[in-house]
């Protein structure tokens, strides 16, 4: 069974996956770079217009600006972005490389150094527009003096499987790095500066998407190693003592801009969806915790709400964004969304006119090719008819696996944005 995303006109009989689907794709709408920056860019400068970029999203980006800037009649920009394989989009005039994501790779860490050094290379004429999204963090991967890009590689993995929500992941990461938290704004000085945004972190802080090259701040050396710490990760005493011989001063970074962020995903999902008779009930955009947590809490909602019309009357949607975590400790295959959703049908138990879907905007869920996966009221006892334990499953890790079998992956393809999850649990 196939999510139907070809229904030209929707109302609250259609099909479940039909109208899933169309929130979904209305969220993705609403998060793309395209048409975003008339009306906003920097004044052309005297000298170059150099253009740099960084994230999932960053090809995507750097074509709907060159767009934008060449309709405004300004002179062609240059520069380079890099984003994940098989991310990359075609460019006019700003070079796009590929590297790997999560797991940096030597290809990011050459074009960070590519990167940084041409920030250096900006003079006091020149304006420096530095493109970012979700992403970003693995791309650059600019070892801090005395580190190695194997320890970054061992560290990512780490953290990855430990649980730590993604701000602490990124605290991390500046912590070991040549070029993220506000470091390559440093390097670009004296030149002007804009940064182009698209969120994919709780609340939006600027210096937490991509670990924030371009946002200063005062590093804490100290802070990162408590993460480290909590979450049980070793380091080796050289690894600790570039650390804390990385420490920086908060500096100057420019003028900031937001294209697109999780709440204008949530906002357009729940357009759509009155749009087709559905009342929505958004529950926030900055939902974390370990997805087996947050699965049981929004489907004890979803339950409520069918019994009882609250917090929000049915037929309704229940919307929700953010980052939860998964601790690894089977050997399955999945990322958070199907790890999640999982956990959500296991919970609901095949409750009657309860539907949901939960996918990551930029495609790729984990390091799966899938956005996410989509459940109804009979995935659980068609599940159990063809001898697959869901609750097996779900301790194993193994929503990826769990959902293939049912037909039940949602696959689009690398969207080129990425503003981080989308869920939705459709109340009959």
């Amino acid at each position: 069974m196939t999510l139907d995303k070809t229904s030209p006109a929707l109302d609250v009989t259609s099909p479940d996956g039909a109208i899933l689907r169309a929130l979904f794709d209305a969220a993705l709408a609403a998060s793309l770079p395209d048409g975003r920056f008339e009306g906003r860019l920097p004044l052309a400068p005297k000298g170059r217009t150099i253009v740099l970029g960084a994230g999932k999203g960053a090809a995507r980006m750097v074509r709907a600006f060159e767009d934008a800037w060449e309709a405004a009649g300004n002179p062609a920009p240059e520069g380079l972005a890099v984003t994940r394989y098989g991310h990359g989009t075609p460019t006019r005039f700003v070079e796009v490389v590929e590297a790997s994501h999560p797991v940096p790779d030597a290809a990011g860490m050459a074009a960070a150094q590519r990167i940084l050094d041409i920030a250096a290379s900006a003079g006091p004429d020149d304006l420096v527009v530095f493109l970012m999204s979700g992403g970003a963090s693995s791309l650059l991967a600019l070892p801090a003096a005395g580190v190695s890009l194997e320890d970054k590689q061992a560290l990512n993995r780490a953290l990855l499987k430990s649980g730590a929500p993604i701000g602490a992941m990124n605290q991390v990461r500046k912590a070991l790095s040549a070029i993220k938290g506000g470091r390559l704004a440093a390097a670009a000085a004296p030149a002007r500066m804009v940064t182009f945004l698209i969120s994919d972190v709780p609340g939006d802080d600027p210096g937490a998407i991509g670990s924030g090259p371009t946002i200063p701040e005062a590093s804490d050396p100290e802070a990162a190693l408590a993460i480290l710490a909590e979450y049980g990760i070793a380091i080796e005493p050289r690894v600790e003592q570039a650390i804390r011989a990385n420490a920086v001063e908060a500096g100057a970074g420019g003028a900031v801009e937001m294209l697109a962020t999780p709440k204008m995903a949530l906002d357009a999902a729940a357009e759509a969806a009155r749009a087709i008779g559905l009342t929505p009930l958004v529950l926030g955009d900055a939902l974390e915790g370990e997805a087996r947590d947050v699965a049981r809490v929004l489907a004890a909602i979803g339950i409520y709400a069918a019994a009882h019309d609250q917090p929000v009357a049915k037929p309704c949607v229940i919307l929700s964004g953010g980052e939860t975590t998964v601790t690894v400790r089977g050997r399955g295959r999945g990322g958070r969304n199907a790890e999640f959703l999982l956990a959500l049908a296991v919970a609901l138990d095949g409750h009657k006119g309860i539907a949901a879907i939960a996918c990551d905007t930029d495609g790729i869920d984990g390091s799966e090719d899938n956005a996410g996966a989509w459940i109804d009221a009979g995935s659980l006892g068609e599940a159990r008819a063809r001898g697959i334990d869901p609750v097996a499953r779900l301790a194993n890790n193994d929503g990826y696996g769990f959902f293939e079998a049912l037909g039940r992956l949602v696959v689009t393809g690398p969207t080129l944005t990425n503003v981080n999850d989308f869920r939705a649990i459709l109340v009959r």
